[in-house]
Parts: structure tokens; C-alpha cells; sequence
């Protein structure tokens, strides 16, 4: 967030925060207004920030103030889809180099079907579990599907590389069943931001925008 009179001009400045890979930092961000009109369009990336289990710095009462504004306008049928489009582009691109997959990469296409269930199993909610165990936990997996997921997070643990191989047929079961059940209630589910939640979303960035400008 910017001081307010940053937004009081015709020139809108760039709403987007890339630094160079520096070490070990990477760091990206959005404008409390494009993060906004994201969330809006169905965009879960700034719902997984919000309730990322690593936090270095932050602010608390912002964060839950978010994550209700979240919990009340965000769209299933948007954040569904989000999930769909991802999870498949990534199966391709973790196949694109043939049966084989890397071992981390499977992590990419496991946790937008776990989300694409959790939503199935979840039908009033819309904000799903940013920590991948506790995901899988509340998604309520086939038991050979846990004690795969179980083996590839204590490996992961260790080594940050750990091979290639085929995908396990119970995970590509998983997988499968759940992208279809996605493309089946998401792929023509139709997606209108209310009038409402944009009068919510802008009300709190006004909100936030006056109470953290040093001038007030």
C-alpha cells in the first residue's frame, strides 16, 4: 500500500513488486488494489499468501481482516477453476519430457486436485488449507493416496532432489477423478463479480489505505 496520495493521480504507477533472486530471497508482491480485483476474479494465489504457516513478518489484524473480506466474496466457482487451469497446465508441463515425472513436481499437480476435493467435499466454503498436510488431512484421501503423499513429504524433508519416475497409479487415479470432477462443476460455472463484494472489497481498501497512510 502506497501513501494516499499515490492514488490520487492519472498516471497509475505499477502495482506489481519483483526484486532479483538475491541468495535465497525471492521475493514478489501486488498493490493492495490489484490483490483486491484478483481476488475478485478468482485468482487463490493471494488466498494461499494469506494463510501461508510461514509468516516472517506481518501484520495480524490485517491478515484476518483480509481472510474474512476472502471468506465473504471469494467465488467457488472462480477459485475452482483457478485450481483446474492450474493443475492441469502443470500435469502437462511436468510430462512434457515423457512418462517420467520429477518426484518434487508431482507436489505441483497434487495440491490442485487436493484443493479441487476439498472444495467438492467443502460446498459452502471457498478458501482452502494453504498447509499441504493439513489439505490432505481435510480432503479425506484414499489411504494409498495418504501413504504416498506421506513416503514424498519425509523424502522431501531431506533432499530438495529425489529422482524421476512414473507417477504412482493411485495419485494419477486421484489426479484424474478430481480434474474431472472439476472440468464437470467449474469449466462453465459462471462467474460475475457482485456489486456487493466490489463495495466490500473497495470499502476495505479505503479502510486500510487511511489507517496505514502516515499523513493520518
Amino acid at each position: 500500500m502506497r501513501p494516499l496520495d499515490a492514488y490520487l493521480t492519472p498516471w497509475p504507477l505499477r502495482d506489481v513488486i519483483e526484486t532479483p533472486i538475491e541468495g535465497d530471497l525471492n521475493v514478489n508482491g501486488w498493490d493492495l488494489g490489484k490483490a483486491l480485483t484478483l481476488l475478485l476474479k478468482g485468482n487463490a494465489v493471494i488466498l494461499e499468501w494469506l494463510t501461508s504457516p510461514i509468516v516472517y513478518r506481518g501484520d495480524a489484524a490485517f491478515r484476518d481482516d483480509f481472510l474474512r473480506l476472502a471468506a465473504a466474496v471469494a467465488s467457488r466457482a472462480a477459485i475452482g477453476r483457478h485450481y483446474l487451469r492450474l493443475g492441469e497446465r502443470q500435469k502437462i508441463l511436468a510430462f512434457s519430457e515423457g512418462e517420467d515425472v520429477s518426484q518434487k513436481k508431482i507436489f505441483y499437480i497434487l495440491r490442485p486436485a487436493a484443493a479441487l476435493r476439498w472444495l467438492r467435499l467443502h460446498p459452502e466454503a471457498a478458501v482452502a488449507p494453504m498447509n499441504f498436510s493439513q489439505l490432505m488431512a481435510a480432503c479425506a484421501p484414499p489411504a494409498a493416496v495418504q501413504a504416498i503423499c506421506d513416503d514424498l513429504l519425509a523424502r522431501k524433508a531431506v533432499t530438495r532432489e529425489f529422482g524421476r519416475a512414473p507417477l504412482p497409479p493411485e495419485l494419477a487415479a486421484f489426479v484424474e477423478g478430481e480434474f474431472a470432477w472439476g472440468n464437470e462443476t467449474f469449466d462453465t460455472a459462471a462467474v460475475r463479480i457482485t456489486p456487493e463484494a466490489q463495495d466490500a472489497a473497495e470499502n476495505f481498501f479505503r479502510r486500510w489505505v487511511r489507517r496505514l497512510d502516515p499523513a493520518h
